[in-house]
C-alpha cells in the first residue's frame, strides 16, 4: 500500500523537529504555509497535524500556534474521541486493512459481547488498523458489524481504507450516525489475534465497544476494537459546569 500523502506530510515535518529545523519551543507554519508548501489540502495538513500532537511532539493552542513539544515521540498513540469529528478524523489517521468479511449470527456469547439478542444477524467486517508508518505495529484489530442487507459494502470498506465505516454507510443509504455509545475495558489479548498484531497472547490489551445508533435510535453498526497494551489511549477532558452553565 502506498504512502498517503498526510503521512508523508506528517513523516517530514518529524523529520524536521527531530533535526533541530522545528525545535522545541518553537511553532510550525501555519496550517496554509503548509497547504502551500507540500501542495496538499487543508484537511490533508490537519490530518498530519494531529499524527504529530497524538505523538507527543507538539500541542495546538488557538491563540499559541503550533508549539514543538518534544523531539521524540511517546510510545502508542493518545487520542481524543469526544466526538463523531473526533472518530471521523481518527478514521482518517488510521487507515483500514479489510482481513476477512462474513455473515455471522450472534450466538448466546457474540450477542453478551455485543449486547444484541441471540439470533441477530450481521454481516462482518474485520480489519487491522495501521498508523500509516512503514513498518509499524499494527495499532488494532476491529470487527465491525452491521445490518446484513448491508453486506456489499465488503469492496466498498476495501476501497476506502480512510474513511469510517459509519460513514460509507451514511453516504451510499443515507443511514446517518447521530449518537455513539462508547465502553472501554481492559483484556487479555486473544490467542487468535497475537500474530496478526505482533503482541503476545493472553497479554493486557484495551477493548473499545462502539453501538453506532441512527436518528430513530436504532443501532445500526457495532465495531469492536482491541489495542495491545501501549498501542492506544484514549483521551477524555472533563471540566465542571460554572453556575451559569447549570442555571441555562
Amino acid at each position: 500500500m502506498s504512502e498517503t500523502l498526510w503521512a508523508q506530510v506528517a513523516r517530514d515535518l518529524t523529520a524536521g523537529i527531530a533535526s533541530g529545523r522545528f525545535p522545541v519551543g518553537s511553532t510550525l507554519p501555519t496550517e496554509l504555509d503548509l497547504c502551500a508548501h507540500y501542495g496538499a489540502s487543508r484537511h490533508t495538513v490537519r490530518t498530519a497535524i494531529r499524527q504529530l500532537q497524538d505523538r507527543g511532539l507538539i500541542s495546538r493552542n488557538k491563540k499559541a500556534g503550533t508549539r514543538v513539544e518534544a523531539t521524540v515521540a511517546t510510545s502508542g498513540y493518545r487520542q481524543s474521541l469526544a466526538s463523531v469529528e473526533d472518530l471521523i478524523q481518527f478514521g482518517a489517521a488510521h487507515v483500514r486493512r479489510v482481513q476477512e468479511t462474513a455473515e455471522v449470527t450472534a450466538d448466546a456469547d457474540l450477542a453478551a459481547d455485543l449486547g444484541c439478542e441471540p439470533g441477530t444477524r450481521w454481516f462482518r467486517i474485520s480489519s487491522l488498523r495501521l498508523d500509516g508508518r512503514p513498518g509499524g505495529a499494527p495499532v488494532g484489530w476491529t470487527d465491525v458489524y452491521v445490518d446484513p442487507s448491508y453486506a456489499e459494502l465488503g469492496e466498498v470498506v476495501r476501497a476506502s481504507p480512510d474513511v469510517l465505516i459509519s460513514t460509507l454507510i451514511e453516504q451510499r443509504y443515507g443511514r446517518r450516525s447521530v449518537e455513539i455509545r462508547q465502553d472501554v475495558d481492559a483484556v487479555t489479548l486473544p490467542a487468535a489475534r497475537a500474530a496478526v498484531l505482533e503482541a503476545a497472547a493472553e497479554t493486557p490489551a484495551l477493548r473499545i465497544l462502539r453501538h453506532y445508533l441512527d436518528e430513530a435510535g436504532a443501532v445500526f453498526e457495532i465495531s469492536s476494537t482491541i489495542h495491545p497494551a501501549g498501542r492506544f489511549t484514549v483521551s477524555q477532558r472533563m471540566r465542571r459546569m460554572t453556575g451559569a452553565a447549570r442555571a441555562g
